[in-house]
This record gives structure tokens, C-alpha cells and sequence, in this order.
């Protein structure tokens, strides 16, 4: 007899989502096997990490390097004062465990190098990119289409969002198609500021990406950008095709 994955206490727990007809207990299910990797626990990567962890996901890996500052605490929801100095990634552990203790998490304090990086990839089924750095966003796009591991990809500035899925499939951009678009202008929260809402709204909307993607629900931003301009509460969309000059997915 095939052992239930789901508890009686995890169908309680978990009712409201599994009364979603496109999500049923086979997506709970699905969600509770998945192994998801989260790559900067600041603005993103806190609301991303809250809500899959409050989802039921079966474990999750947070990595960062940086520690809690004062200047954080405006946005970065999993954090608070008794914490600044203490590693981001032990803070988010320590809230994160409280909202649901049935959640597997590992904390990685380091920079990690590529082949370090790559290694967490393959160990993952679903990968966010919630930095702020041009240079890890591209390795994580190299890493995720040689593995062809999905890569959920968003970023908030001022009052300005934008969200995208990197899913790798035929005929699909990769995050180098998607850069090139920008130049080398690439703004900072500390130069330009950001509202706490604004990036909580985007790193929430990178975890629902997150849980459709595991549980096959809906239809992900996979070759379609979302723009976010909360000073006029509109919401654009443009679909975004691959760089047949790609220096990552474009054929040889």
C-alpha cells in the first residue's frame, strides 16, 4: 500500500489551497516534494520566501552572504531589529521556521562561486533570483539553462516592478536575451530607493510563479515580462522573444 505523503494535519493546514480545483492534493503533493532555491533574502527574496514557506513547500535552500541592517528593516519582512548584525540567512531561518516548522530549510552564509552555485542548482527543482547583482543574475541564467532548471526572475526599483520565468524551452529567452535589452544601466535601491510594497509585491508574485511552475497550475511568465508601475497601479505586459545572437541559448 503506497504511504500517503500528505499528514491529516498538512490537509488541515493546507485546506484553502488544496480547495483550488487546479491545485487539488495532487499539487499540495507536489509542492511538499519540491526542492526550491532562493538566492538573496532581502527585499525579494524575503516575501518569496515567506509565502512558499506558509505554502507547504518541502524544503527550501536560502542563500546569501550579507548581514541585517538597520536600513533593511523597511522591506525586508523576515527581519527585525534584534537581529541587525546577524546573517540574513540565519534570521530568515529563525522567522521562516515559526511560520511553518514543517518546512525543510538550509541556510548557505557564503558567496558562492560558480561551480558552488552550480552544484545547489542541480539540487533543486526551481530556482528564484532575488539579488541585486548583474553578475549573479547572469551566472544563475548560465546555470539554469545548462541544468534546464526553471529560473524565476524579478527585480523592484523606486516604484517600478518587473517579473519573468526563464523556463528554457524551445523558442524560449534566456536572462542574457532579457539584460541586453537594459545596457549596462543597472540602478540601486540606495541610489534611487524603493517602496517596501512595491518589492514585497513583486518577491510574492515570484513565489506564486514559483508554486505554478511545480504544480503545472495556470500558465507562468515564460517568454512575457510583467511590468509593475505602482505610482499609476498599472500593470503592462510585453512578450519577450529570444536573441538569436545570445551568448547563452542562442544554437550553434
Amino acid at each position: 500500500m503506497m504511504e500517503d505523503i500528505l499528514t491529516d494535519s498538512e490537509l488541515v493546514r493546507y485546506s484553502r489551497q488544496i480547495s483550488i480545483q487546479a491545485m487539488d492534493i495532487d499539487g499540495q503533493e507536489a509542492l511538499k516534494q519540491a526542492k526550491v532555491l532562493v538566492v538573496g533574502l532581502g527585499g525579494l527574496g524575503c516575501p518569496a520566501a515567506q509565502y512558499l514557506t506558509v505554502a507547504g513547500i518541502g524544503k527550501m535552500t536560502l542563500v546569501d552572504f550579507d548581514t541585517v541592517e538597520l536600513s533593511n528593516l523597511q522591506r525586508q519582512v523576515l527581519h527585525k531589529d534584534s537581529r541587525i548584525g546577524m546573517a540574513k540567512v540565519d534570521s530568515a531561518v529563525k522567522t521562516l521556521s515559526e511560520l511553518n516548522p514543517l518546512v525543510e530549510l538550509n541556510a548557505i552564509n557564503a558567496r558562492l562561486d560558480e561551480a558552488q552555485m552550480a552544484e545547489q542548482v542541480a539540487q533543486h527543482d526551481v530556482v528564484l533570483d532575488c539579488t541585486d547583482n548583474v553578475d549573479v543574475r547572469q551566472m544563475l541564467n548560465r546555470l539554469c539553462f545548462s541544468a534546464k532548471k526553471p529560473l524565476v526572475s524579478a527585480a523592484a526599483i523606486r516604484m517600478e516592478g518587473l517579473l519573468t520565468v526563464f523556463d528554457y524551452s524551445e523558442g524560449a529567452p534566456c536572462y542574457e536575451c532579457f539584460s541586453a535589452l537594459f545596457g549596462e544601466q543597472h540602478l540601486t535601491c540606495v541610489e534611487s530607493g524603493i517602496l517596501a510594497p512595491v518589492v514585497g509585491t513583486v518577491g510574492t508574485l515570484q513565489a506564486l510563479e514559483a508554486i505554478k511552475l511545480i504544480t503545472g497550475m495556470g500558465k507562468v511568465l515564460s517568454g512575457r515580462v510583467l511590468m509593475i508601475d505602482a505610482m499609476t497601479m498599472q500593470f503592462n505586459e510585453f512578450k519577450l522573444g529570444p536573441n538569436p545572437s545570445c551568448a547563452v541559448c542562442a544554437k550553434d
